[in-house]
């Protein structure tokens, strides 16, 4: 019966990292057409307004002084501020490259537990992180013509996922997943409105064209997060979590395919090492865990 539960929870997180794929493909659409904070509000106001009303329907209250307090206020704002780098370097680099730099996350959050929580990491994943931050700099470039300097945009989003994710490690049990994303979705909404204000832009134009953008974002990651919070239910983590990398395939078709994207043998490298680097520590860490069993 296990068996099947993770048969099942790998199938849903390969569809939840497709949606996310889609997802990065209509919000860089949007966010070439719009002022990066106007994308960022106008999700964050869909997407509140979805999981508001399901917090509501599981009795999870919203508009409580808890989402200001300790472990749910640093993830709001940490879900908002890796938002805001996150959508202003899909702006302005290729959808390839942000994605492949998005897969150093679980290295940094390997390296944040260590550092921060008292984790135990020995030095074969210590090297593993250094070896997939190696393939960071080689999706970067930063020595040559090729330098991606909004890449740097994506380096720091990741870092910030990590307070995040940290961050949920440390909520209280009590707390639903409807109110934890409810309140991420509100926070992006003062968030966008900062980053124009920032940014000194106005609101733009929304045509038919970045309405259908706009929208279809919105839906595959709806999907996207139920997909994934379903396979979290239903497997085992050490068995999907190397599944996330398939979003790293997914974008580089959608980027070929709809953006014309031709990636270099330099990202490809940079990517291979993030993930491999990546695979290797699941594995260390599934095998320190079956270890810990007996």
């Amino acid at each position: 019966m296990r068996q099947t539960d993770n048969a099942t929870a790998t199938l849903l997180m390969v569809g939840a990292m497709a949606a996310f794929a889609v997802e990065d493909l209509f919000l860089k659409r949007a966010a070439m057409a719009l002022p990066p904070g106007q994308v960022i509000a106008m999700m964050g106001a869909g997407g509140a307004l979805v999981f508001w009303a399901l917090a509501a329907m599981k009795r999870q209250p919203i508009l409580t002084r808890r989402a200001l307090q300790g472990a749910p206020l640093i993830r709001a704002l940490s879900e908002a501020a890796a938002t805001m780098l996150y959508i202003t370097a899909l702006a302005l680099i290729p959808l390839s490259i942000n994605s492949a730099l998005l897969q150093a996350s679980p290295l940094v959050v390997t390296m944040g537990a260590a550092l921060f929580l008292g984790e135990k990491v020995g030095w074969r994943r210590w090297t593993a992180i250094g070896v997939g931050f190696l393939g960071v700099l080689i999706v970067l470039q930063p020595w040559n013509d090729g330098f991606q300097a909004a890449g740097i945009l994506t380096v720091l989003c990741v870092i910030v996922l990590a307070s995040r994710d940290l961050a949920t490690r440390a909520m209280p049990e009590d707390i639903g997943t409807f109110q934890l994303v409810t309140w991420a979705y509100i926070a992006l909404i003062p968030a966008g409105l900062i980053l124009m204000a920032l940014g000194g832009d106005g609101p733009g134009a929304i045509d038919p064209t970045r309405s259908f953008d706009l929208m279809m974002a919105l839906i595959s990651g709806l999907f996207g997060y139920y997909a994934v919070t379903a396979a979290t239910r239903l497997g085992e983590a050490a068995v999907i979590a190397p599944f996330r990398y398939t979003r790293l395939v997914f974008a580089l078709i959608l980027a070929m395919l709809v953006l014309g994207e031709r990636p270099g043998p330099a990202m490809l490298i940079g990517a291979a090492l993030i993930i491999g680097s990546g695979l290797y520590t699941f594995t260390r860490e599934r095998m320190r865990a079956r270890a810990a069993q007996h």
